[in-house]
């Protein structure tokens, strides 16, 4: 099981109904976004679901990114995975609180997120926990994203369960 976070949830699959998850992650630190990747990655496929990634240039742009996905894609959960490292200015705040506010507020519009946007003082820090054979912050993310999608699809209701189609033909919610 893929980080601290999600130990002693069991790893669900997604044989029945197919998801795609949508892997957002800001490259600013390469080596670190890499293990990240490789981390949510291997998550995502060892719960059967699909991914694809797309890159943004800051953290900051996670959380944009991933609400034009939801409102635009056809995606089902959404990891977002990046590093802002603290510096010797006040910026290093502006981005970790705009960033996980960015998030949160997208989960409680009902979207499946997984935050794995490390924030940490230094790199050592940083590639600690993205290794995704030791701490697996990456992988961590992508399975709190899969347990919330998981939790939706059991509490959806019957008729929504419908989509498009059964909006179409008239079902009431």
């Amino acid at each position: 099981m893929a980080g601290p976070q999600t130990e002693g949830l069991p790893r669900g699959r997604f044989d029945d109904r197919p998801a795609k998850v949508l892997i957002v992650v800001a490259p600013y630190y390469r080596e670190i976004a890499d293990q990240l990747l490789q981390g949510a990655r291997a998550e995502i496929e060892a719960w059967g679901a699909t991914h694809e990634t797309a890159e943004v240039p800051g953290a900051l742009e996670i959380a944009p990114a991933i609400a034009m996905a939801a409102r635009l894609g056809e995606f089902h959960a959404f990891v977002a995975l990046g590093c802002v490292i603290r510096g010797e200015t006040t910026h290093y705040d502006t981005v970790v609180e705009e960033s996980a506010h960015g998030l949160t507020v997208l989960g409680l519009q009902g979207q499946c997120v997984g935050n794995g946007i490390l924030t940490v003082e230094n790199e050592d820090q940083a590639l600690v926990r993205a290794d995704a054979s030791g701490q697996d912050k990456g992988g961590g993310a992508a399975a709190a994203a899969l347990h919330l999608l998981q939790l939706s699809r059991k509490w959806q209701r019957p008729e929504k369960k419908l989509g498009f189609l059964g909006d179409r033909l008239g079902a009431k919610e």
